[in-house]
């Protein structure tokens, strides 16, 4: 059959003849818009045996960089972490209002620091401290209590035979605090593996804070005791020395107080100018009865030249001119004087304050000036908080997610590169 066919003469098919154009010629001269080329075929792309590779790899993994983590941390959350209670607790620190007693010396009222804020920061950093974890280890066995759950939930347990530093870092992940510098109030939230345990240690956080500001007060009131005494001590020897420098300058001048010497040389000044003027007009009177060669007059003549002697001596003394009087420069003793009598003055005036500073610190000693102020009691959780098991597994799907979409685009990236 395939011969006969194939010996079969083929036919031959006669040309068509072209198409005969009747258009006039001014028309086929014309050329108008070309006509609108159709759109290309595009064929569909075709999955070729490497397209199907990356696709199972990208599929591949996804399931091992996404869905494996997310199952295993699901199964982790749902079935082995044990459940964990919160108690909460809020406090404050207040500082009694009022002036200290060294606001008289000068505002030492400062010592304390900035106020209840300074003093909320330290107790922040001391409730995430080794040592509080240590004296609720002694009270209360922390480490046998989260190690309880170990051999269930080693996650979120501690070890048995943790060190100290693991016990306080663990401590810092159960223990949250929350801090506003603003009004310096601080939120407690304690978690344990059974609520009272949770409220018993918030109940012993408090309990320890307040041994602390306790702490602070006594402290505080030893500073202000040393200082209000050792400026009571600065007061009396300042006083003792001036009244010393003053005792000596009487002695060594002989003289209690130059301005009231000095008020009886000038008493004695005037009565002489008084004698003299009363002289003159005797000696006036007579000259004028009696004859020039009478002793009277001659007698009244000396007394008025003794008086004008005395006084001109007495003016020379003022002056510090007669050489003769020993330590009578009254300017330069009222000079000195007078400093003397100031130091003394403001130095009484110091020893005064101290003294009334003295007494108000010890009477504020017996205050506390600084106090814990609870507005939240610890309470008692019926359910428990923790470990929030759906946050938890969100956040693990979104970075797994995150990764792999990172490692994808690498890799695409490193293969469009190649």
């Amino acid at each position: 059959m395939s011969a006969l066919v194939s010996e079969r003469p083929h036919r031959q098919v006669p040309a068509r003849p072209a198409p005969k154009d009747d258009k006039p010629a001014r028309l086929r001269d014309w050329t108008g818009p070309a006509p609108q080329q159709a759109a290309p075929y595009i064929a569909p792309p075709v999955i070729t045996a490497t397209g199907a590779r990356g696709a199972r790899a990208l599929m591949r993994s996804f399931l091992l960089v996404v869905l494996l983590p997310c199952l295993l941390a699901a199964a982790y959350l749902f079935f082995a972490a044990q459940d964990r209670y919160a108690s909460q607790a809020g406090f404050t620190i207040r500082q009694e209002e009022g002036g200290a007693a060294s606001d008289l010396l000068g505002g030492m009222s400062q010592l304390l620091g900035g106020g209840g804020a300074g003093h909320a920061d330290l107790l922040f950093e001391y409730l995430r401290s080794q040592d509080l974890v240590l004296r609720l280890e002694d009270r209360f066995g922390l480490r046998a209590h989260y190690a309880q759950t170990w051999d269930r939930d080693p996650l979120f347990s501690l070890p048995p035979e943790g060190s100290v530093d693991q016990l306080t870092r663990f401590w810092q992940q159960v223990l949250r605090v929350s801090f506003d510098r603003n009004t310096g109030l601080l939120l407690l939230d304690i978690r344990a593996n059974d609520p009272e345990f949770a409220r018993t240690l918030a109940r012993a956080v408090v309990e320890e804070s307040e041994r602390m500001i306790n702490q602070l007060n006594a402290q505080a009131r030893r500073d202000r005791m040393q200082m209000a005494s050792a400026d009571l001590m600065a007061a009396e020897a300042r006083l003792r020395a001036a009244r010393e420098a003053l005792a000596a300058f009487r002695a060594t001048t002989q003289m209690v107080d130059p301005d009231a010497d000095i008020q009886g040389r000038m008493g004695v000044l005037n009565n002489l100018q008084q004698q003299l003027a009363q002289g003159l007009v005797e000696h006036d009177l007579l000259a004028m009865i009696t004859d020039p060669s009478d002793p009277r007059l001659r007698q009244a003549q000396r007394r008025i030249e003794v008086i004008r002697a005395r006084i001109t001596q007495e003016r020379q003394i003022f002056a510090h001119e007669d050489t003769t009087v020993a330590d009578t420069d009254y300017p330069r003793l009222i000079a000195r004087y007078e400093s003397l009598r100031a130091d003394q003055e403001m130095a009484e005036q110091s020893y005064a304050a101290a003294i009334r500073a003295h007494d108000m610190a010890r009477s504020n000693a017996e205050r506390q000036s600084l106090y814990l102020a609870l507005f939240i009691p610890p309470t008692l959780s019926e359910e428990p908080g923790h470990p929030r098991r759906a946050l938890l597994l969100g956040l693990t799907a979104l970075f797994a997610l995150l990764i792999w979409a990172f490692g994808v685009l690498a890799w695409q990236s490193l293969r469009d590169r190649n």
